[in-house]
């Protein structure tokens, strides 16, 4: 009788672990679909500088084992900041927990779930949009007409003149740049111009100036747009949009136009692209207003930077700067770190006025492919007084393989922002500073 009873108990501790286990295994719509389209769809998608898109069950299950090893070593999704010494909102790089999820579902054999189409229906949809935002855009200012960027290997600066007249002023809760086609791009920056004097004509000056042409003066027409500037964003090879506690923002005026810099790489092929900017709209009001500063190459003391950026074949070179800051106390809500291919290392902090140390950010393996405008998580309130330090190691020899020269040769840096040239910028969004900012977290 005894050992009927405990045969019984033992069968029915097995059957309850085994349910458990069954139970415990992962499926796609329910516990993966929501891990790749957070972590990975944000590049893998249409229009973006991923290979391919990573938003459907067919997507992701004919490239389980590829995802299985990508995603078990860490090489995806790239996260090239160091969490150790500042803690970022937007953090793209999975958990163990999140990556045993994956593996497990893919040991399992893909096992689907109860099958819930919205999600990817509704990712499809904002890619269409050309929207990596989690929703549509209010407002997307992009040029007439397409740009046609020549197979002749030649990298060209262009600037795209977009001309608005809104309804009525309105409140940005987020923005994002948006193209056909990202692999085609190097960076691109925009600066919201508000041009209020009617009597200024937005269309009948030129619509677009290739900065390395004959005729690049033309440029000159559009400086009566430039008497003030509204706000100033871009996007790298990485970056997710730019979005705002609900509290802040800022406004973006009824008329004006968008000056848009985009740098096409070198390509072999002739390629159609059309790029602009789309704008994301709230009806809460802007209580705080944020804005941009850039240090460094391209900003602020770009001439401070010690020893200058000029790189000789074969060297491996550390160059600092230190921007002292003397205006009312801010609140940092992102740091925007930037460098070029042959960039190692950077690291951006603080020295307060008590001499303290204050962590900005820290990419140990830069990686140009790969950046991000990082998103703090907690509000890092920078004091009047303080000097911002921005510290580039970088590595010009045959021995770096994302040195674009083989073999290593000299490489400078004259402002021009050139993909055969370096840079070593920090640019930081900020809001002004308000008493409890250090406990808040944000949204």
């Amino acid at each position: 009788m005894m050992k009927t009873r405990l045969l019984g108990t033992l069968v029915g501790l097995w059957c309850l672990c085994s349910g458990n286990a069954l139970a415990q295994t992962p499926t796609f719509y329910q516990d993966i679909q929501p891990l790749m389209h957070a972590k990975c769809a944000v590049c893998h998608r249409p229009g973006e500088a991923a290979p391919f898109s990573l938003i459907t069950y067919e997507d992701i299950a004919k490239r389980a084992t590829f995802i299985k090893k990508v995603v078990s070593t860490g090489y995806m999704p790239p996260w090239r900041a160091d969490d150790h010494y500042v803690s970022f909102a937007n953090k793209r790089s999975l958990t163990p927990d999140q990556i045993k999820a994956i593996t497990g579902w893919i040991d399992a054999g893909l096992p689907k779930g109860k099958v819930r189409k919205e999600a990817e229906e509704q990712l499809q949809a904002r890619a269409a949009a050309g929207t990596a935002y989690e929703r549509k855009p209010d407002l997307t200012l992009k040029p007439s007409n397409p740009f046609r960027q020549g197979g002749d290997g030649v990298e060209r600066f262009m600037v795209f003149k977009i001309p608005f007249e809104l309804a009525e002023e309105a409140n940005v809760a987020a923005l994002e740049f948006t193209s056909t086609n990202k692999k085609a791009i190097h960076h691109a920056n925009f600066a919201i111009h508000p041009v209020p004097d009617t009597t200024i004509s937005l269309t009948n000056t030129i619509e677009q100036v290739d900065l390395g042409a004959i005729d690049a003066w033309h440029y000159q027409e559009w400086l009566p747009y430039k008497k003030t500037m509204t706000y100033y964003g871009g996007w790298i090879p990485g970056a997710s949009p730019e979005t705002y506690p609900a509290d802040m923002g800022w406004v973006m005026p009824k008329r004006g136009v968008v000056l848009l810099t985009v740098h096409f790489g070198p390509s072999a092929t002739e390629q159609e692209v059309i790029s602009g900017v789309n704008f994301f709209f709230k009806k809460t009001p802007i209580k705080r207003k944020v804005s941009v500063i850039s240090l460094g190459s391209g900003g602020i003391a770009e001439k401070n930077i010690n020893p200058p950026l000029f790189l000789f074949g074969g060297e491996t070179k550390t160059c600092s700067l230190e921007v002292a800051y003397q205006n009312k106390p801010i609140t940092l809500l992102y740091a925007w770190p930037h460098m070029h291919q042959i960039g190692k290392e950077f690291t951006a902090y603080a020295t307060l006025p008590n001499a303290d140390t204050l962590r900005l950010v820290h990419i140990p393996d830069w990686d140009f492919r790969w950046q991000e405008l990082y998103r703090y998580q907690k509000p890092v309130v920078l004091p009047t007084g303080s000097v911002v330090n921005v510290i580039g190691t970088y590595d010009n020899t045959d021995a770096n393989p994302m040195n674009p020269n083989k073999p290593a040769r000299l490489i400078t840096s004259d402002g021009q922002m050139r993909s055969d040239q370096e840079m070593m910028t920090l640019i930081l969004i900020y809001t002004n500073y308000e008493p409890g900012d250090e406990n808040r977290t944000f949204d």
